[in-house]
């Protein structure tokens, strides 16, 4: 049902140090650099008014790390094992079966943040899950 590790995702301060910092030190390329809002991401985050940069890195060996920096919540930026919390906050799966491991995960007592969510531009089904000592995983379905 998995199929590997999608990205780790850093929630970070400093959004120009940190892009310095993998890019410049440890030699990752910026494959995506945008600034999220709107429902999607509100609703996914549980917080309401979400403007987050979002800045994809991959390295050589196509591993991906994703730099998060909450512009609208950024006296949350500690971490307190959310979605929103500095420091390493999930760890994103690519999953075939997204609803069935879900009930999977629930029979074991791991209960979604929210259902299922339809990306904008309606490529994936994204859900948050907190798991073993508080990891968030993020499960995500290519549609």
């Amino acid at each position: 049902m998995i199929h590997g590790v999608r990205h780790t995702g850093i929630v970070v301060n400093d959004i120009k140090g940190a892009i310095s910092f993998w890019v410049d030190l440890l030699g990752f390329e910026v494959v995506s650099n945008q600034v999220e809002t709107g429902e999607f991401i509100d609703r996914l985050l549980g917080l309401e008014g979400v403007s987050v940069q979002t800045v994809k890195l991959i390295a050589k060996d196509k591993t991906m790390i994703e730099l998060l920096h909450f512009e609208s919540h950024p006296d949350m930026n500690v971490w307190n094992g959310r979605t929103y919390s500095t420091g390493l906050t999930h760890l994103a799966l690519n999953v075939s079966n997204i609803n069935a491991l879900i009930d999977q995960l629930k029979l074991l007592g791991y209960l979604p943040l929210h259902e299922t969510q339809l990306s904008p531009n309606g490529k994936v089904r994204v859900c948050y899950i907190p798991v073993y000592e508080g990891l968030l995983l993020e499960l995500v379905e290519m549609l």
